[in-house]
């Protein structure tokens, strides 16, 4: 083992040798990452473009498709007069108007996102605009009847304010060939969307895939016409997916044989390839000195030739802009960054993160629990890999209180791991598949060991 990775801790050891031996704990910046728009350490200055975004072409209809996909599973909240959370529709018109002003025209959301507020939202904000300006993609999801599947259709128009959607995808796709039947073949929903496909209220029919490689090959060599596939890309999954995802590299290459134009989510990884250890970005620095992490992220997503779109959702200004200015106009990745990223996911693959993409399908939790907050928690310290090996190592007093005092700060006493009750109704929700009360009780017991290890 070289010096560096003796440096190292994973996560197995983080959670579980506590005491006496080597007690792993929290890096000591990351910690106190807050999930804002500053946390984005450098962003580009120079003037946002508003006529150079690279335009990919849907050989299906003709569309011509901004790279550059807005991803509307998270917006703006705010808090309203009776204390409630709410979405702040007024900065989501300012996000949408600028979007469509600097050359973003495609719009991904669904019935479940935020918590069903997501739709409605978008579709005010986008119906301030002319209908050919835009694309909108939404999804048919957690229906097991026809019924249901056909009210969810048409509450989605309704809440999108228009009268045909561009991309319509069967969502959360591939957990089992026994779930798709269920969903969409045996209730004749399917049958359904695609007399809608006929008649051009939906002019795109897809699907998006969360699942085994079992579940995707049975969906795409069913003897039907796909317009479209959303699929989870990114340099790290691309040959190192983990839990109950498949490679990228699989994946991309079964939709590009067959010409199926392929749109991308989690190109950050649940943002955590714009957060890389410092270690995999001296090495990006090294050979692009003034690009971001996340630019890499999204450069890699976009090289290939197959993709329709990438989505980012883009809660702040400020990372609208780095995106827009990262594909106005795309520049593909040369050989040696390549290179630079292979060097880059060894690193990223030696810590054993959460496979937290921070989606909240397991929100809300019936016992208050902020699940991914948690998990969001964690991941950023362990991003660092500033970790103290033992309880003599000389910096572990500071980086244990800069751990339990981020953890206070970024998620509410009542709302922490030591409340879960373990119900696991959240289990099936997840599309990364995590075990999140095993999980949750880790996180907890190493918790409640750096309590026992002094007073902060």
């Amino acid at each position: 083992m070289n010096e560096n990775n003796e440096k190292q801790i994973s996560r197995r050891k983080f959670l579980t040798v506590l005491g006496g031996g080597a007690v792993a704990t929290a890096a000591l910046s990351a910690c106190n990452f807050t999930g804002s728009k500053n946390d984005e350490k450098i962003f580009d200055k120079t003037d946002v473009p508003t006529d150079k975004m690279t335009y990919r072409t849907n050989h299906n209809t003709g569309d011509k498709v901004s790279l550059l996909g807005y991803g509307c599973m998270r917006w703006p909240m705010k808090t309203n007069a009776n204390g409630e959370e709410e979405i702040d529709q007024e900065i989501v018109n300012q996000l949408v108007d600028y979007a469509i002003e600097h050359g973003v025209n495609y719009f991904d959301t669904a019935p479940v996102y935020l918590r069903g507020g997501s739709e409605a939202a978008t579709g005010i904000a986008l119906s301030r605009h002319p209908r050919d300006k835009y694309f909108i993609a939404t999804k048919s999801s957690r229906s097991n009847t026809l019924e249901s599947g056909i009210a969810m259709y048409h509450k989605s128009m309704e809440d999108l304010r228009v009268d045909y959607i561009d991309y319509y995808l069967l969502h959360n796709v591939g957990r089992s060939i026994e779930d798709f039947e269920t969903r969409f073949i045996k209730n004749g929903l399917l049958d359904f969307l695609m007399k809608e496909r006929e008649a051009g209220r939906i002019r795109n029919l897809g699907w998006s895939f969360h699942g085994i490689a079992e579940g995707f090959d049975h969906v795409l060599n069913l003897d039907i016409h796909w317009d479209f596939c959303m699929i989870q890309l990114n340099y790290q999954d691309w040959k190192y997916a983990t839990g109950m995802n498949v490679n990228a590299e699989y994946l991309y290459g079964e939709l590009a044989k067959r010409h199926i134009p392929t749109v991308i989510m989690e190109p950050l990884l649940g943002g955590r390839l714009g957060r890389v250890p410092v270690q995999a970005l001296t090495i990006m620095k090294s050979v692009n000195p003034d690009d971001s992490a996340a630019k890499w992220a999204f450069r890699y997503a976009g090289t290939q030739g197959n993709v329709l779109t990438v989505l980012s959702g883009m809660v702040y200004m400020e990372h609208l802009q780095e995106n827009i200015r990262t594909c106005s106009p795309l520049k593909p990745l040369n050989d040696e960054e390549y290179k630079t990223l292979e060097k880059v996911t060894e690193i990223l693959v030696d810590d054993e993160y959460i496979q937290c993409t921070e989606c909240q399908y397991c929100m809300p939790c019936p016992y208050g629990i902020d699940i991914p907050g948690i998990f969001t928690h964690y991941n950023r310290c362990i991003a660092e890999r500033n970790i103290p090996k033992d309880s003599q190592d000389e910096n572990y007093r500071k980086a244990r209180r800069a751990f339990l005092i981020g953890y206070d700060r970024s998620v509410p006493k009542l709302r922490q791991a030591n409340h879960c009750i373990h119900c696991g109704q959240c289990v099936p929700k997840c599309p990364q598949r995590i075990n999140i009360p095993e999980e949750m009780y880790k996180i907890d017991q190493f918790v409640e060991q750096l309590k026992m290890d002094g007073k902060l």
